[in-house]
């Protein structure tokens, strides 16, 4: 497994300075949890953390049209010409989150990464608990191998929620036998159960327990040889980094190509305050680097090219994990 620590000076003190703004921050009056949940979805973000949408990118926005349901997407494009598609999805406790929160992470995946990226606003819970969002992520891949002018090559991939359902829905098409993605990227996922954590029994239910389909807790999986290759990325001051790391180890274990970067001394959602993170500006150009490798090497194989890997950015410093 290729493991590595990505640090910087400015990295600690930045994350301070973020986790002491979000604690200032006045809470919602409503004393029903579930108003105020349904009041921090309408919260925009605010763009001196969230960063701007890339302007190298052009962007549309769809409507994907799936049994029963039909879910909103933004495609942020690179080129005009036929690219790889990457499925990106927000964070949000799988019940939170929007598409609108990660503009800088999908619209700088698409320019940094030479891709086509779909941010998707999956359905969530409470009022669509497990697996909606799940066969959402699934059957929207399989609706961008026919609907988008793609050229043949698919990643999935998200931050924390997002990542899982990203990891999920890889298992849930090995399973099923539909077309597994060339590679999936997850950041700061969330992989077990987390039942001490808000989300918990509103996703999976009160009755949530070790019988979860591991579609849904992947790190629980008895078996992920044949899943896609990995960028898996964590923060050393997250306290889901043990399921990233943990996972990275299992794939490695059976067999999977996968490549674990660990951002030291930050924070969970670091992709989210991209505005004043330093650490999410350089994941953002870490994973577009990561995929223009993954796709050029994939191309080079199936052409017996000699095109060369697109080397990786280094806008703070890198040093091998050991």
């Amino acid at each position: 497994m290729r493991s590595e620590l990505v640090d910087s000076a400015e990295f600690g003190a930045e994350t301070d300075a973020v986790l002491k703004h979000l604690a200032d921050l006045p809470g919602y009056p409503a004393a029903d949890p579930y108003e105020a949940l349904l009041l921090d979805r309408e919260d925009l973000p605010d763009p001196v953390l969230a960063g701007e949408r890339d302007p190298r990118v052009s962007v549309e926005e769809i409507e994907i049209a799936l049994p029963g349901r039909t879910l909103q997407a933004m495609v942020y494009r690179h080129a005009t010409r036929p690219r790889p598609i990457v499925l990106w999805l927000h964070g949000g406790g799988f019940i939170g989150g929007h598409l609108r929160d990660i503009e800088y992470a999908a619209s700088g995946i698409a320019a940094n990464g030479n891709v086509t990226v779909v941010s998707l606003n999956y359905r969530l819970a409470p009022e669509n608990p497990y697996p909606a969002g799940l066969h959402d992520v699934h059957d929207t891949l399989g609706w961008l191998r026919t609907n988008l002018d793609g050229d043949g090559r698919i990643a999935v991939g998200g931050q924390s929620a997002g990542a899982a359902l990203a990891a999920g829905a890889c298992l849930l098409a090995r399973e099923l036998g539909t077309p597994l993605p060339d590679r999936q990227l997850l950041c700061y996922p969330t992989l077990d159960l987390h039942p001490d954590e808000d989300w918990h029994e509103w996703y999976f239910g009160a009755e949530a327990n070790d019988h979860v389909p591991a579609f849904g807790i992947p790190l629980r999986a008895t078996r992920l040889a044949g899943l896609p290759p990995a960028l898996i990325l964590a923060a050393g001051r997250d306290s889901l980094r043990p399921d990233a790391v943990a996972y990275a180890d299992r794939l490695h274990h059976d067999g999977v190509p996968t490549r674990l970067v660990e951002y030291a001394d930050t924070m969970h959602a670091f992709l989210n305050f991209p505005g004043v993170l330093s650490a999410g500006r350089h994941a953002v150009e870490l994973i577009g680097a990561d995929l223009r490798t993954a796709f050029s090497a994939r191309r080079s194989s199936a052409a017996g090219s000699g095109e060369r890997p697109t080397p990786l950015p280094r806008p703070v410093p890198a040093r091998p994990h050991r």
